[in-house]
């Protein structure tokens, strides 16, 4: 794997988004992910996983320069992996720790939201899903999930403003379930994925598809037109012309 890191610590495999200075997501991360947690699905040793980034960034979002020159068809054909991937692991049958590293911004937030619980550094780190503030819509699973953490009027804040939160703030809403000090993120983390995968895994996959199926049939319903409202927006002059605005430092 070039862009995922697999590692793996007694029962617990860890994931790590290692693409550039800031984890901007492709289509070969996207596969790439969604193969380690294939892998880590049908292996009877892990019990629980960890998604973080390398470095400051958990991950930037889309790689928004790269995607400049796609057709609308190949867009859209990347725009249903990325969509098949987090729905994917919003039902995963395994607990997903989302260890935001650092920034944690569009299309790696909707990654974040997916997880069973995400634990944020302190600091200068922020999240947020800023798409509306470059132009953009959404996707109708990443709505349905901010829902299922935030409620209605937090998910109405976060996607109207665009606001990049502070990792105070995002606890406040839901967005995130824990923060914790740089110094001790990893021991925390590897913490809360132990008690995790001591549970009882049928139990876990009962009560994880009884919380979260209602919101994964929704998101399937849903999805296939917002992606196709998702990509004429992308594609309008006024979006375009912001988009090209948006630089990756590598």
């Amino acid at each position: 794997m070039e862009f995922v890191k697999f590692t793996k610590e007694n029962s617990i495999a860890v994931l790590t988004l290692n693409r550039g200075k800031v984890n901007a997501i492709n289509e070969d991360v996207v596969e790439e992910l969604k193969d380690c947690l294939e892998g880590v699905e049908k292996n009877p040793n892990v019990r629980a996983i960890i998604l973080t980034g390398q470095g400051k960034f958990f991950s930037f979002g889309f790689d928004i320069p790269g995607f400049m020159n796609h057709s609308k068809e190949d867009f859209k054909r990347y725009l249903t992996k990325f969509t098949d991937l987090y729905t994917y692991l919003f039902i995963f049958p395994k607990p997903v720790i989302a260890a935001l590293n650092g920034h944690t911004i569009a299309g790696g937030c909707m990654i974040a939201s997916a997880c069973d619980y995400r634990i944020m550094v302190e600091g200068k780190a922020k999240i947020s899903l800023n798409e509306i503030t470059f132009g953009s819509s959404v996707f109708a699973g990443s709505v349905e999930m901010l829902q299922f953490c935030v409620g209605q009027k937090n998910a109405e804040k976060i996607l109207y403003t665009g606001k990049m939160f502070s990792a105070e703030e995002a606890l406040a809403m839901g967005m995130i379930d824990q923060i914790n000090t740089e110094e001790n993120f990893t021991n925390d983390v590897k913490a809360i994925a132990e008690e995790y995968a001591k549970k009882d895994i049928n139990a876990f996959c009962s009560i994880k598809k009884l919380l979260r199926k209602p919101v994964h049939d929704e998101m399937i319903k849903r999805e296939k037109k917002s992606i196709a409202e998702f990509v004429e927006i992308w594609y309008s002059p006024e979006t375009r012309e912001q988009l090209r605005q948006i630089k990756i430092h590598s």
